[in-house]
C-alpha cells in the first residue's frame, strides 16, 4: 500500500465484511471467513453488482493525498542502553573478596574477569550482563549475588550524512551523567541544516546485531506539532542521512531558520552573479549581524530593569548579492531572475524568481536565501512599462545612483551623480543650470543607448514647472547624456566670429578688430 494515501471502504462494506485492510493486526481466519461469506452471498444472488463493486475500492472522499510534511514515520523504539568499546563498568560480586572491581570493555568486545575468565559482554543490556555473570560464577560459587552498574559511557561515534553544513563523523562524550543526545542536538553539533534539506524524510540507519534497522523520521511533526518523539535519542553507530528536496520551498526555508537546529547563518557563502547588473562575478558574502536590545526586570525592591543586547545572524539573500554586484541594469528582466544551486547528492536545482512581487506585493519570500555555491542570472528584459522602469530604479536592489552626462551650454558640463528616476531638469539643475548667455533654454537632446545598440534622440523643449512628464521632463537612466544646444543668436554671432577673425587681426586685432566694431 502506498504510505502516501489512505484507504477506506464504503460504510456497507465495512459493517458487512470482518476484512479490514487499514488494520494489519486482524487474523488470518477472520479475513479469510469474510472473504468466503461475500463469494457465498455473491453466489446465492444476495450481493448486489453495486456493492461488490465497492469492495476494495475507496467512497468517494475517501482517498485522501497526504502531503510530504506528513509523510508518516518509522521511528525506532525506545531499547536499553547495549555495552560497547571503551565502557567502564563497577561489577561486585557480593559477600566474594577479591572478585569485585572496575572493568573497561576491550576493543574485541570481552571482559577478563577473576575466576571466570574472559567474558564477551557487546551488544548485551546491563541486566543481561548480570544474569550472564551470575551464570558463570554459578559455576564456582553457590548461590552468587553480582551487581554491574554503567559507570561512564563509552563515547557515542554518530555519522551524519546529507543537508547539513558539516557532514561527517562525530564522536560524542557522554559525561558526569548527561543525557543521551537527541537527533537535534547532533544535527546542531553539525552546524545546523541546509536551505535544500528535507526534514520530513530523515533517514535512521542503526545496526542491530548482524544486520541493519532502518527508520524514517519527520521533523516537520517536531517543529508544528509539538511531536517530540520524531526527536530520537540517538545510540552509538547510528547513521542520520538529511535527504536533499527536489524544489525548494521560500516559506519552509523561513521557518528552518528559526528553528534551533535549523538553517545556519555564520560561515561566509561564495556566489556568483551574472547577466544585466553592473558588476558581473564572484562574491564572497558574509552574514549580516543585527543587534537588538531584550530587556529584564530588576531584582530587590528597587523597581529597576537593565537591557541584555542579542546578536541575530541574518542569512544572506537574493537582494543582497545582485547589490554587492552594483545592482541591476535598466533593462533586467527582475521577474525571472535564476537561481543554479547544487545539492550535496549531485544534482542541481533552478529557482525562478520573481522580484517584482517582492516590489509589489511586499512577498519576502521571494528574496530567496543563498546558499554557497549559488549561481544568479539576471535576464534581459524584452519590454518594461515607464511604470516598472520607475518602480525598479527606486528597488534596493538597483544602483544606488546614475551617471548622467550633461554637455553643452551649461555652467558645469560633465558626468553627474543623481539619484534613480530623477528628471531632465533635476540633470540640468545639477550641471548649474543654462548659460544664461548661450544656451537655447527651449531646445536640450536627451540621447540614450539602448540594449540592442541603437541610439534614440528626443528633442525636448523643457519646462521647469512641471513635475515628471513623458514628453517635457522625462526620468533619466544610467549613461543617459543630455545636450543643451546653442541659441540662434549665438550661433550666428560665433559664425561671424569665425568669418570676420582673420580681417580683424589685419587690423592689428584687440579694439580695432572688425567683431569688436560690429559688438
Amino acid at each position: 500500500m502506498n504510505p502516501y494515501f489512505t484507504l477506506g471502504f464504503s460504510p456497507l462494506v465495512n459493517d458487512m465484511l470482518p476484512l479490514n485492510a487499514m488494520n494489519p493486526r486482524q487474523s488470518f481466519s477472520s479475513k479469510f471467513s469474510g472473504a468466503l461469506l461475500v463469494s457465498t452471498m455473491a453466489c446465492l444472488g444476495l450481493w448486489t453488482q453495486e456493492a461488490l463493486a465497492q469492495i476494495g475500492s475507496p467512497s468517494p472522499g475517501q482517498l485522501q493525498q497526504v502531503s510530504p510534511q506528513n509523510a508518516p514515520s518509522v521511528l525506532p523504539p525506545e531499547s536499553e542502553y547495549t555495552l560497547g568499546p571503551g565502557d567502564r563498568l563497577r561489577v561486585d560480586v557480593l559477600q566474594v573478596e577479591g572478585l569485585s572491581g572496575e572493568y573497561q570493555v576491550l576493543v574485541d568486545g570481552t571482559i577478563g574477569f577473576p575466576l571466570i575468565g574472559t567474558v564477551r559482554v557487546v551488544d548485551l543490556t546491563i541486566p543481561e550482563l548480570n544474569q550472564l555473570l551470575v551464570n558463570q560464577y554459578a559455576k564456582y560459587i553457590r548461590r552468587p549475588l553480582v551487581t554491574a552498574i554503567l559507570t561512564v559511557p563509552r563515547p557515542l561515534s554518530i555519522t551524519l550524512a546529507g543537508e547539513v553544513n558539516s557532514p561527517g563523523a562525530y564522536a560524542l562524550a557522554i559525561e558526569g551523567g548527561q543525557k543521551f543526545p537527541t537527533l537535534t542536538q547532533v544535527i546542531q553539533q553539525a552546524g545546523g541544516l541546509t536551505p535544500v534539506s528535507d526534514i520530513s524524510r530523515v533517514q535512521l540507519r542503526r545496526q542491530k546485531g548482524n544486520y541493519e534497522e532502518n527508520y524514517s523520521i519527520n521533523l516537520w511533526e517536531l517543529l508544528r506539532e509539538g511531536n517530540s518523539r520524531q526527536n530520537v535519542t540517538l545510540r552509538d553507530g547510528d547513521i542520520v542521512i538529511i535527504p536533499s528536496k527536489t524544489a525548494t520551498d521560500p516559506r519552509e526555508v523561513r521557518q528552518l531558520a528559526d528553528a534551533n537546529f535549523g538553517i545556519r547563518f555564520e560561515q561566509e557563502i561564495n556566489v556568483a552573479v551574472i547577466g544585466e547588473i553592473f558588476r558581473p562575478g564572484s562574491y564572497k558574502l558574509s552574514p549580516a549581524i543585527r543587534a537588538s536590545s531584550i530587556g529584564e526586570v530588576g531584582g530587590g525592591g528597587g523597581g529597576g530593569g537593565s537591557s541584555l543586547n542579542v546578536e541575530n545572524t541574518q542569512p544572506v539573500r537574493l537582494t543582497q548579492a545582485i547589490q554587492e554586484a552594483g545592482g541591476i541594469k535598466s533593462q533586467a528582466d527582475i521577474r525571472n531572475v535564476e537561481v543554479r544551486r547544487e545539492n550535496r547528492d549531485g544534482n542541481f536545482e533552478l529557482i525562478v524568481v520573481n522580484l517584482w512581487e517582492l516590489l509589489d506585493e511586499g512577498n519576502l519570500d521571494k528574496d530567496v536565501i543563498l546558499q554557497n555555491g549559488d549561481v544568479i542570472t539576471v535576464p534581459q528584459a524584452k519590454q518594461l512599462s515607464p511604470d516598472e522602469f520607475e518602480a525598479i530604479a527606486t528597488a534596493n536592489f538597483s544602483p544606488r545612483s546614475i551617471t548622467v552626462n550633461v554637455v553643452g551650454e551649461v555652467r558645469r558640463g560633465g558626468a553627474i551623480q543623481l539619484q534613480p528616476n530623477s528628471t531632465l531638469n533635476q540633470a540640468i539643475l545639477a550641471a548649474g543650470s543654462f548659460d544664461p548667455i548661450r544656451a537655447d533654454k527651449a531646445s536640450v537632446d536627451l540621447i540614450r543607448l539602448n540594449p540592442d545598440g541603437t541610439v534614440t534622440r528626443l528633442n525636448i523643449a523643457p519646462d521647469f514647472g512641471l513635475n515628471i512628464s513623458s514628453d517635457r521632463n522625462p526620468t533619466l537612466r544610467n549613461n543617459d547624456v543630455v545636450l543643451v544646444n546653442t541659441s540662434g543668436l549665438t550661433q550666428a554671432t560665433d559664425t561671424l566670429r569665425e568669418l570676420f577673425s582673420p580681417i580683424g587681426a589685419l587690423l592689428g586685432g584687440g579694439g580695432l578688430s572688425l567683431i569688436n566694431l560690429i559688438n
